[in-house]
């Protein structure tokens, strides 16, 4: 299966006092990347239903390499690990072509933000989160 690859460009001010990018800031990469594949990459494929209908309930970070600022961007390599009936899984690998730089994992649910909790996911959602399912 395909995963989905977000080039993501680093910014000055990802940066901390020890001159690698913040441990905190590799969520707003993640959150970048997400964002490009489930609002844009599902747009594009017709699956409008994910915009502002995904929560994130969990994630969990391995850093493996300090990353420092550099002109070239990281890319944010992502697939679906899992689908249940309304949540599924996500990995990442956030690297170069040389480095891996942080392994991640999250889980999302489906979401129904005027009923205030989860829903199911559609069979259209489904079909196209199988596109990026990968172990």
């Amino acid at each position: 299966m395909a995963h989905f690859v977000f080039p993501c460009p680093l910014r000055w001010s990802d940066m901390d006092t020890y001159g690698h990018v913040n441990n905190v800031v590799y969520l707003r990469y993640l959150e970048e990347a997400r964002v490009a594949m489930f609002f844009n990459g599902a747009r594009e494929a017709g699956v409008k239903s994910f915009e502002g209908e995904l929560v994130v309930v969990r994630h969990e970070i391995d850093y493996r390499r300090p990353l420092v600022f550099r002109p070239e961007p990281v890319l944010i390599e992502t697939w679906v690990t899992d689908i249940r009936s309304s949540s599924f899984g996500l990995r990442y690998e956030v690297r170069d072509e040389e480095t891996t730089f942080a392994r991640a994992s999250s889980v999302l649910a489906a979401y129904d933000a005027d009923l205030g909790h989860a829903r199911r996911l559609t069979q259209e959602e489904r079909a196209w989160l199988e596109r990026f399912r990968s172990e």
